[in-house]
Formats: structure tokens, sequence, C-alpha cells
């Protein structure tokens, strides 16, 4: 039996487009700001390592939240993290970055304009059919607005992909705070300036990955409506994803 998705979550033409051509290297994106003449392009896809998912709930959310250090430090009751309400089997999947560049010029210096333009968890190889955005198990469907898009923010421009099961552990060193200022954390370094924490004790890992003003989340469907991909593209208003 064929998915049929809810219409009121289905990405839309320009929003598909985007998704399919940000992981085509070569691909136009668009122009350069300002500059008709300079398009932006994928110039790859850097697979940035695979992220441990064991309990098949994920996380796609800010690792932390600027609002909420006062409570960090405090010990205090904070918001929930974004926890999709799609599941996924548990697993260790493919994590990879989508890269673009468009050269510019500011003020007489020459840069290569080189920026993510989207950030996908691969669940299968099969073929996706259609994409929808990603519910959040607190979001209600019936309360969106036509045109509105579910997103989750960062105040820092940083996002995650993490197991549910584990968040506690795993978003701890993230939120560790004296004196309003970030502790130093046991991190491990990633290609494209991303971390990982791990809990080896649930074999479950949160990865970092650059999301500007947060991010909209994108289920990339099979026919059968099986989740094959997670991408996260910017969640600055305006843009096709």
């Amino acid at each position: 039996m064929e998915w049929i998705g809810d219409a009121r979550l289905a990405a839309g033409p320009e929003a598909t487009w985007y998704l399919e051509a940000a992981f085509t290297p070569g691909a136009q994106l668009g122009t350069v700001y300002d500059d008709p003449t300079t398009p932006v392009v994928v110039t790859g896809i850097e697979e940035v390592t695979r992220i441990r998912i064991p309990s098949g709930r994920l996380v796609v959310d800010a690792p932390w939240h600027d609002d909420e250090v006062r409570e960090y430090e405090r010990g205090l009751p904070t918001s929930p993290p974004r926890e999709l309400a799609a599941r996924i089997p548990p697993g260790a999947y493919r994590m990879e970055i989508a890269w673009t560049a468009g050269p510019y010029e500011f003020f007489g210096e020459h840069f290569d304009g080189v920026e993510c333009a989207a950030t996908r968890l691969c669940i299968s190889d099969e073929p996706v059919t259609g994409w929808e955005m990603a519910l959040g198990v607190d979001d209600d469907v019936d309360r969106l607005q036509p045109g509105e898009r579910v997103r989750f923010s960062s105040d820092a421009n940083v996002g995650c992909f993490a197991d549910a099961g584990a968040w506690t552990a795993l978003a701890a060193p993230f939120r560790t705070y004296v004196d309003g200022t970030p502790s130093p954390r046991d991190s491990e370094k990633l290609p494209g300036w991303c971390e990982r924490v791990s809990d080896e004790s649930r074999q479950a890992d949160l990865v970092t990955f650059h999301a500007e003003s947060g991010g909209v989340v994108w289920l990339g469907r099979t026919r059968t409506g099986d989740v094959a991909a997670i991408v996260v593209t910017s969640g600055l208003p305006g843009a096709k994803a």
C-alpha cells in the first residue's frame, strides 16, 4: 500500500526542489546576496560520522538554550527537548552535511562563501518519494496555520541529533554553566565543526551541527511511508525549505 501523507505537512514544490538539490553536487541553489551573477553551488556531501540511536526515538533540537542558563546553573527543571513524533528503527545512522560555495567580496576582502546548505541523517537507502515536515511529540497538526513551518530554535546557531532515551546524560555537558559562562566540555570534535557526546552505558550519541537560528526538520518518506531520511534546513524566515 502506498503512503499518503497529510497535505498540511507536505513540502511544496520549492521546498521539495531544495531538499533534493541540496544533496546533488554541482546543483545551483541560488546566487550570492546582492550579486546575481555569482551562483551558490553545492560543492560536495561530507559524511561526518555515524550516530547511535538505540531507542529509535530521535531528538532534533538545540543542545542548550540561552534563556535557560539560570535553570542549568541551579539544577532547576527545563523545557523538554524537541523529540520527533516519528519513530525510526533502533540503529546507527550516517550523518552528512551538504556544503555550498558562493564567493564574494566584502570591503575589498575576498571570501569563499562556504556554507552548510542542509544536514541529513540517512535512515535507509530506499528512494524518497515525498517530503513532509516532522512534527514533535507535543505538536498538534490541527493548530498549524496555512504556510506555517514547525521548527526548533537556537540562539547559538547549533542543533543536534540525539537519542531521546539518553537525552539527560547526552545534553548535560552543554548545560553546565558557572556564573553564566559555559564550562569546558569533554566532547569529540568532528568534521564540519560538529561535536559528539556519547553515553556508553546506553550506547547512544548526540552529535551537533550548524543550524542558522534553528531549523525546519523534514522527513523523507518512501513509497510505503517509511522514513528514509531526516533533513534539517535553515530556520531563517524566507528560506525555501
